[in-house]
């Protein structure tokens, strides 16, 4: 894989893979943005499987070799915006979503810290 990413890939998409890696070391998730981004993601998890548990993608880019190197990773990205821009776009918009899914499961009240009664569920619960 270091033969291919040498002769294919430039500094860049070397860079990222190195970014992937590194995340997946210090246990930093990293987010996949685009069709460049993917492909060092695919080329780091080449290198090294165990990274996919830390990449993230962020859209689904328009260009077809997104589409073959998400599938080659197993990812599907939770932003569908019909985006192919190749600024990066995509990435700021994952990190909102990111963040807000991590403050919700992490500081949101359940119905019992929040003094809600619930026992109106109790039907559909015991399956009635």
């Amino acid at each position: 894989m270091l033969d291919v990413l040498s002769k294919v890939g430039g500094f860049d998409i070397a860079s990222m893979c190195g970014a992937f890696i590194g995340g997946a070391v210090y246990h930093i998730p990293v987010v996949i943005d685009g069709y460049i981004s993917i492909a060092a993601a695919l080329c780091a998890y080449r290198l090294c499987p165990s990274v996919r548990g830390y990449m993230f993608p962020s859209h689904l880019s328009r260009e077809k070799g997104y589409l073959l190197a998400s599938k080659e990773l197993s990812t599907e990205p939770f932003l569908m915006l019909g985006m192919a821009l190749g600024e990066g776009s995509g990435c700021p918009l994952a990190f909102e979503v990111i963040e807000a899914s991590c403050v919700m499961m992490n500081k949101m009240a359940t119905f019992h810290d929040a003094k809600i009664d619930d026992s109106y569920l109790d039907d559909i619960r015991s399956g009635l």
